[in-house]
């Protein structure tokens, strides 16, 4: 069986919820960060915007549905830090290899994420209550 930590190259991002994206921005950049990149990912109802800082970024996301899960976490939860994003080398034998020691995943298949990404998530539930994205670049 294959080990996860094979797939693993490094912390992606962290995902910070956010109700006023242009608000949070300039909040981010009075501190010194710098956008990166800003999209709509209509497949998960946010808009986000990517900060770096060294080999990582802060990943800024505001819901524009009440439908998006994001918009769901804020109204239980308020703004912060949504999930922590890992990088990996190929998501597919990740989530297999995932799937095979019974770890809960959000998505058995991956879906179009930000930045052209193949992207899951590891359930809550099976992370001692973190959500750990996994994302793949295109």
């Amino acid at each position: 069986m294959m080990c996860v930590m094979k797939h693993m190259k490094k912390i992606d991002h962290i995902g910070i919820a956010v109700s006023n994206l242009s608000a949070a921005i300039k909040t981010y950049e009075l501190l010194g960060f710098k956008i990166e990149h800003r999209e709509e990912v209509t497949d998960m109802n946010v808009r986000v915007a990517f900060l770096p800082i060294g080999d990582t970024r802060f990943e800024l996301l505001e819901p524009f549905s009440k439908d998006s899960v994001v918009a769901k976490f804020i109204e239980k939860r308020g703004e912060g830090i949504h999930h922590i994003c890992i990088e990996v080398k190929d998501i597919q034998k990740a989530l297999q290899d995932l799937k095979d020691k019974n770890i809960n995943l959000v998505y058995d298949v991956p879906k179009k994420g930000a930045n052209n990404t193949l992207i899951s998530f590891i359930h809550p539930k099976s992370s001692h209550g973190l959500l750990i994205e996994l994302c793949q670049k295109c």
